[in-house]
This record gives C-alpha cells, sequence and structure tokens, in this order.
C-alpha cells in the first residue's frame, strides 16, 4: 500500500515538472503573435500555442510556433529584408555620383558659355564692328567645342576643327591686311594650305590645340566615368538573390520566431557567410571596380593640374587675341611668304584708303579682363574645390562590393555576443568565415552557391568597368580613344596629345595664365624664345597705337 502511494506521488510529481515546462514555451508564442503582426501579415496565422511536428522547409523541425504557411511568408518577407539594407547602400551610393556628375557637367558646361560671353564682351569691346561682322567664325568655334565636349570625336575631330578655324580666321585677316589687292579662291586654299608652315599666329595655335585637346579629354571623360557609376549600380541591383540564398536568410532572421526567440540576433560570423553566400557575384566585381576609381582618381590628379580645364577656357579669349596682334605684327613677312609660295595677286579695283575711326568703331584699347572681373561658374564653385570633394567620395566608394557583407552585419542586426542565433539554436557559431567572392563559396555552410555559374548581368559590368578604365588611363596620358568600334569589333582608335606622365608634368610652356590687372592697357604676348610659357611681356603704347590706326584704316574693307 506505502509502495502504491510513493509511486502515486512521484508520478503526479512528474507530470507537475512536464507541465510546468511546457507552459513558459505555450506562452510564447503570444511575442511570436505580436511580431508577425507587426510585418503585416494576418496574427491568425500564429498559433496560440506551440506545435509539435508541423512540417516546415526551412527551420528546424521540432517544437515549433510556425506553420508551413508561416514559413513561406517570413521567406518572402527574409528576401524583403535581406534586400533592403543593400538597396539603401546602393541608392546613397547612386545618389552620390549622380549629384557629382550633375556638379561637373554643370561646370564644364557654364565654364564654355562664360568663356563664349567673356571672347564677344572683349572683341567688341577691342575691334568693335570688325569683330561683329565675323563673329559667327567665333560663334562656330565654340559650338564646336561644345559638340566635342558632348559627343567626342565620333562628332567632331577636333585637331581639324581647330586647324579649320586658324585657316579661316587667316584667310579674314590676310585679305584685311592686304586689301589693295583682289584674291581668287583657289588663291586664299593655297593661303589655307600653308597656313602651319607659315604660322602667322605664332605659338599660340599650337599651345592652344595641345591644352584644349588634354583638357577636353580628361574633363568629357571624367564625366562620363561619373555617370557610369549609378549606372553600373543600377545594373547590379536589377541581379536577384537565388533561392538558397533567400532560403538561408530566412533561416537566419525568421526561423527564431519558429523557437519562440523573437529578440534572438543571428552570430555576426554567421551573418557573414550567409552575406557573402549571397553577394558571392558582387564580390566578383571589386577588382575591375577598384582599378576603375583608381584611374578616376589619377585623372582627377590630371584636372587638378596640368589638364585642368578651367585654366584653359578661362583665359582663352586672351589667347586667341594674342594670335591675331601676333598676324598683324607680322603681316608684312606674312603676306611676302605668301606672295612667294602663291604668286603676286591682282591689284583690287576701287580701293579706299581709310574711315574714320568713329565709323569703324574701334577705340584703340585691348583690355584684358582680370581673374576678378571674370564671369564665375557653375553657382561661384571651382574646378578644385568639385576635384577635391569628388576624389573624397571616390576614395571612400573602393572595396564598396567586397565590404557589403560587413556593412550589412553590422549594429542592431547582430550580435557579437556567443548567446547568438547560429543557424540551429542559441549558441555560439562554430564554423568557419568563408571569403569573397563566388570561388570562395565552394564550401560555404550556409548557403549553396553554384560556384560554375557566374551572374550574366555581373560579368557584363566587368567588362564595362574594364572599358571605361581603359578609356581613363588614355586620357590621363592626353589621348582621345573614340567610342564607335571598328568593323572588325576591336577598340577604337586613339587620337590626342600623345602625352606620357613625365612630359605632361614636364611641359610648362603650354600653360597660358590669366594676366594680372594691368595699371595701363596693354596686349599680353607669350615670349616663346627667352622665357618660359607663361612668361609675358607688355607691349608699349607706341604699338598699341599703331595697331588701332592700322585696324581703324582697314575696317571698311572688312566689311
Amino acid at each position: 500500500m506505502n509502495t502504491m502511494f510513493v509511486f502515486s506521488t512521484v508520478y503526479t510529481l512528474a507530470l507537475l515538472f512536464v507541465s510546468t515546462k511546457a507552459e513558459p514555451n505555450s506562452k510564447s508564442c503570444i511575442e511570436v503573435r505580436a511580431a508577425y503582426s507587426s510585418k503585416g501579415f494576418n496574427v491568425n496565422d500564429v498559433p496560440n500555442k506551440g506545435v509539435h511536428g508541423a512540417p516546415l522547409k526551412v527551420c528546424p523541425q521540432g517544437y515549433s510556433c510556425c506553420t508551413l504557411e508561416m514559413e513561406e511568408k517570413l521567406s518572402q518577407q527574409s528576401h524583403s529584408d535581406l534586400k533592403a539594407p543593400i538597396s539603401q547602400l546602393n541608392s546613397n551610393l547612386q545618389s552620390t555620383f549622380k549629384q557629382r556628375h550633375s556638379q561637373f557637367d554643370q561646370f564644364f558646361r557654364e565654364l564654355l558659355d562664360n568663356a563664349e560671353h567673356s571672347l564677344n564682351d572683349m572683341f567688341v569691346r577691342t575691334y568693335g564692328l570688325m569683330y561683329v561682322h565675323n563673329a559667327e567664325l567665333f560663334k562656330h568655334f565654340f559650338q564646336e567645342l561644345k559638340r566635342y565636349y558632348v559627343s567626342g570625336s565620333g562628332a567632331v575631330n577636333l585637331d581639324s576643327m581647330l586647324s579649320n578655324f586658324w585657316e579661316d580666321l587667316l584667310e579674314r585677316m590676310f585679305r584685311l591686311v592686304n586689301v589693295q589687292y583682289e584674291f581668287s579662291d583657289a588663291y586664299m586654299e593655297c593661303v589655307s594650305r600653308h597656313t602651319e608652315q607659315l604660322k602667322p599666329f605664332g605659338d599660340v595655335p599650337r599651345k592652344l590645340r595641345l591644352q584644349l585637346t588634354r583638357a577636353f579629354v580628361a574633363a568629357r571623360t571624367f564625366t562620363r566615368g561619373l555617370a557610369l557609376i549609378p549606372e553600373v549600380v543600377n545594373k547590379v541591383s536589377t541581379v536577384n538573390a537565388s533561392p538558397s540564398c533567400v532560403r538561408a536568410a530566412m533561416k537566419m532572421l525568421y526561423c527564431p520566431y519558429c523557437k519562440g526567440q523573437v529578440a534572438l540576433k543571428p552570430c555576426q560570423n554567421y551573418c557573414l557567410n550567409v552575406m557573402r553566400g549571397c553577394l558571392a557575384n558582387q564580390a566578383d566585381l571589386d577588382t575591375e571596380w577598384n582599378n576603375f576609381l583608381d584611374a578616376m582618381l589619377s585623372l582627377a590628379e590630371r584636372l587638378e593640374g596640368p589638364f585642368n580645364f578651367e585654366s584653359v577656357m578661362d583665359p582663352i579669349d586672351v589667347k586667341i587675341s594674342e594670335a591675331i596682334m601676333n598676324m598683324q605684327e607680322n603681316s608684312m613677312q606674312v603676306s611676302q611668304k605668301v606672295f612667294q609660295g602663291c604668286g603676286q595677286p591682282k591689284p583690287g579695283n576701287g580701293f579706299r584708303s581709310h574711315r574714320s575711326v568713329k565709323e569703324t568703331g574701334f577705340t584703340g584699347r585691348f583690355r584684358p579682363y582680370s581673374p576678378d572681373a571674370r564671369p564665375t561658374t557653375a553657382a561661384g564653385t571651382s574646378l578644385d574645390r568639385l576635384t577635391t570633394d569628388v576624389k573624397k567620395r571616390l576614395k571612400h566608394a573602393k572595396k564598396f562590393w567586397s565590404t557589403l557583407p560587413e556593412t550589412v552585419c553590422a549594429g542592431e542586426r547582430i550580435t557579437s555576443r556567443d548567446d547568438c542565433w547560429n543557424g540551429t539554436a542559441k549558441s555560439r557559431y562554430e564554423s568557419v568565415v568563408m571569403g569573397n567572392g563566388l570561388a570562395n563559396q565552394v564550401s560555404n555552410p550556409d548557403v549553396e552557391v553554384d560556384i560554375t555559374k557566374p551572374d550574366v548581368v555581373i560579368r557584363s559590368q566587368i567588362s564595362v568597368l574594364k572599358e571605361m578604365t581603359s578609356w581613363l588611363k588614355a586620357a590621363h596620358s592626353g589621348n582621345d580613344i573614340s567610342i564607335d568600334q571598328d568593323e572588325d569589333g576591336s577598340g577604337g582608335q586613339e587620337s590626342g596629345s600623345g602625352c606620357d606622365s613625365p612630359s605632361c608634368e614636364a611641359d610648362r610652356d603650354i600653360y597660358f595664365s590669366i594676366p594680372p590687372t594691368p595699371i595701363n592697357p596693354r596686349v599680353v604676348k607669350v615670349v616663346h624664345q627667352e622665357t618660359t610659357g607663361g612668361d609675358r611681356i607688355a607691349h608699349g603704347s607706341m604699338a598699341l597705337a599703331l595697331c588701332g590706326l592700322t585696324l581703324a584704316l582697314l575696317a571698311p574693307h572688312w566689311r
């Protein structure tokens, strides 16, 4: 009898012990219901108490607050949750470089517009009606520069355009300084053919060609590089997570719900293995991405130094005017050489020697703008400020793709403690963390990755980055690679200054700095033989008076 009583007591205690252990588990589904409904799902999907033997496909079997229907819905949610932080990072990167591209593009376009307006204002003030009647030559010059900036060598051959400009200018000025003669079209073609040998404008055309070519190639290539960054990010963003990645994300993010532990966060190394498996293809972008960014940074250095677009366009009016003055000063020698090479021209009929200065509109004054008087470009900024800012952004963007797992697996999304979710239980994560890239995922314990099938979109963007890097490197040497491919599919032709790094640094004679504000009106001229590039001498007032008188006398015959 006593034995039966003891056995009955022990059995009762055992039942009580089991019931007290099961009770907390049964109540834990209340937290799951609240968390599940906060995701926008129907709270009635969640059982009131934990169930055994639910046919789950992803989460561990056994006691669970999940049903198969819940697991499917949470799998879809995990896909969104996985994509959200990556999309935000991608969006931030796109926004950053869209803004920088817009700033640089606007800046370069405004520099071109301001240079054209500056030249027009200076030449109207300096040459009066003579310029007004021939303004279309200079308008076309700037139109072609703008077309080249937008479309490159496929639309405008810069060398040919500049040669045509100087030939056309020579033809007009040659007629002006020799108004007593009559010239046929054939005769003027002969003059144009000998422009390079005659050097009527001094060394200005050569220097301007070098500087324009290098600066324009660098500016437009750099701008295209900035535009490419958001394009690549956008294309890569279209790559969908694989089914195995979605399963791994579900297991990492929501299987703790099924255990009734909604606040349990994944272990950091566990998260890294999941994300490196999911982002294996994206990580393979990193090598070419970093090469591209390095090439952008190198070209940015050029923009700050020898290929500075701002230092070329700002004083271009002064340079062209210097060329005109060179032609005026050497007009007799140039004319004699032409007469010897092309033959003696016929005297013209009805030549009148002069008109009044008032009638021509020429004042005899030449006043180059000082730096303070020049228009402000692009919201008051400068190329140096823009370049300094964008270099910081480019450096920060390096290793963007390979560090995405670390960026995602940080902060409140994970825990670095040992009491974390390791994929099966609340415990330490023991597996080795995989490296970045597709090839390193062959033994990933948490995501099944087929390393034999690289993503097609990713591979195409790697090719795009390689091609852009080659353009940037060519621009770094002053060369422009045409976008158009040859018929055999090979790359385009290179053109430009053919500048190698050492020679670019050494070739200081191509610099045309803006002259300081003169106390007296003067003409600024580059000294080519006794001084280095950038040194200048001022013409005396007598030279100015002679130039002014010559132009005033000959102005009527320009029209």
